[in-house]
């Protein structure tokens, strides 16, 4: 009788096993930093405004291109916005 026990405890382990390896989340994202991407559009001349924050947000999904283009309507050079574009996609420090 102790066997079976045994394998329903062996099994039962194994299936919370697998089934926190299935629930894992498998591409972690890191936090994005929209106020470092903000602080640099303001260093170059630029108010912090709603479109200089929606800007930074499309930096944060991978749209560089968007990015830099809102910046730039938003009065942000060209380096300033590319680089405030890419802060915008890492973790802040």
């Amino acid at each position: 009788m102790r066997r079976p026990i045994r394998t329903a405890g062996v099994l039962t382990g194994l299936i919370l096993t697998i089934g926190g390896i299935a629930a894992a989340p498998t591409s972690p994202t890191a936090p994005a930093d929209i106020p470092a991407c903000t602080q640099m559009a303001a260093q170059a001349g630029a108010e912090t405004t709603d479109a200089v924050t929606a800007a930074c947000r499309r930096g944060v999904v991978g749209d560089l291109q968007g990015c830099v283009s809102g910046l730039t309507e938003a009065g942000v050079p060209g380096g300033a916005a590319n680089g405030a574009c890419r802060l915008a996609a890492h973790e802040p420090r």
